[in-house]
């Protein structure tokens, strides 16, 4: 028995033996869920001999990747895989296939109060009403509109009230401006990965075939953007 299940039961052992094909493990808190996917990816490199860099590990901290990084090293010393955020890996991804996007690869990342300045400045611009109109309001929707992956065509024919139809008209301006500058934000690392996975078929074949095996701590966090983006890098090779 291999020195990796020892001290899991049965159902964990379960999950960390089980390598070829999706699978979804239901755990509540503190039931050592990261205790589970570190061992398992040390059981499929030491037990199963698959290639480190074949395995994705995504989720959602940085202080979450960094404590799944350390457990590997102690479990499989010096077989480094891939342990990061979703955001992490969009702004790899997206510096390899920038041109692909729009983009040039030195892109800069804006942060949330540099987006806030930003769509401040364009409701100015287009002379729309930033006090009863909180241009931090505006970005919030934008955001949350990128994440579940409307795009702004779309969204002009959802916008019912004055608000949507403000933001309707913002948004499309944000991504102009954005592009022209060459910037991203945090929400386009994700959409725009997820567009180069839909709209690349060979981008996407060939990052499947890179990324063999794919795991996503708390995975019921996921939005619909990143949701999107697990699922596209795992339909070749569907282990997820």
């Amino acid at each position: 028995m291999s020195r990796l299940l020892d001290g899991l039961n049965e159902a964990q052992r379960q999950a960390v033996t089980h390598v070829e094909g999706p699978l979804l493990v239901l755990a509540g808190p503190g039931s050592g869920k990261t205790r589970v996917i570190t061992h398992r990816i040390a059981f499929m490199i030491e037990e199963g001999g698959i290639d480190p860099s074949r395995i994705l590990a995504l989720t959602f901290t940085n202080k979450a990747a960094d404590e799944m990084r350390h457990r590997l090293e102690r479990l499989v010393p010096g077989r480094s895989v891939f342990a990061g955020t979703f955001h992490r890996l969009c702004a790899r991804l997206l510096r390899r296939f920038a041109g692909q996007m729009g983009l040039d690869s030195d892109f800069s990342i804006l942060d949330p109060s540099e987006v806030g300045s930003l769509v401040k400045g364009v409701m100015k611009r287009l002379d729309l009403d930033v006090v009863h109109t909180p241009p931090d309001s505006v970005a919030r929707r934008i955001s949350s509109l990128k994440n579940d992956l409307v795009m702004p065509e779309a969204f002009v024919e959802q916008a019912a009230d004055y608000f949507d139809r403000t933001v309707a008209e913002v948004y499309p301006n944000v991504v102009e401006t954005m592009r022209s500058q060459n910037t991203v934000d945090f929400d386009d690392l994700l959409v725009l990965t997820a567009r180069l996975l839909r709209e690349n078929p060979e981008v996407r074949a060939r990052l499947d075939r890179q990324y063999e095996y794919v795991l996503v701590d708390e995975y019921q966090d996921t939005n619909v953007a990143q949701y999107a983006i697990a699922r596209g890098l795992s339909v070749d090779h569907p282990n997820l």
